[in-house]
């Protein structure tokens, strides 16, 4: 009798362990996962469409009108959708389940906003997932009231100018396990130059 209660717990000690096994094979696999900025969507500022300036056009007069007269009253609100490619290697034998993504964003440098992106995405090994994440900034709050700065800003984050401009996210994933959600130990930096 004594053998068969030793058997059942080195098999009950088995069978407790898989769970935990399970969320250390997820957490290796998000830890292989390479996230990367791949592009900016939808991008308005006070009105004028980044797209339509990355196709080649420039800030126009009433471009830099509609920049000026946001500034004066203060605020020169910037929106766009920032993708994110998270791309799974087809080595990685698990697929990686990704629940949440803290992040902040910086531009030229400058912490700006933070947020979490909150959709579970599961990343297939030899895939790559698009993880579209809207964000929403005042560029007076971290860049002053100055026309020609916030010109030149905006035409950097479109691409229409020579001077690159560095958008960076600061990020650190979250991973579902059966115990709940399970934050990725430390941050990842992820860059993306923009401009000629």
């Amino acid at each position: 009798m004594p053998r068969l209660a030793s058997l059942s717990v080195v098999v009950l000690g088995v069978l407790l362990t898989i769970p935990g096994c399970t969320t250390i094979q997820q957490l290796a696999a998000l830890q292989n996962v390479d996230f990367e900025l791949d592009r900016l969507s939808n991008g308005l500022v006070a009105g004028v469409d980044l797209d339509r300036l990355r196709g080649g056009g420039s800030l126009g007069p009433t471009d830099l009108a509609r920049l000026g007269a946001a500034a004066t009253r203060g605020e020169v609100p910037l929106s766009f959708v920032l993708h994110v490619g998270a791309e799974n290697p087809s080595d990685n034998a698990v697929a990686a389940q990704l629940v949440s993504l803290d992040w902040t964003l910086f531009l030229d440098g400058n912490e700006t906003i933070s947020g979490v992106y909150n959709d579970d995405r599961q990343i297939p090994p030899g895939q790559t997932v698009d993880l579209p994440i809207s964000m929403e900034l005042d560029l007076v709050q971290f860049f002053g009231r100055n026309v020609g700065d916030l010109a030149q800003l905006v035409g950097n984050l479109a691409g229409a100018n020579s001077q690159r401009q560095t958008i960076r996210l600061e990020a650190q994933p979250s991973i579902s396990t059966q115990f709940g959600p399970l934050r990725y130990p430390g941050t990842i930096s992820i860059e993306f130059p923009v401009g000629s």
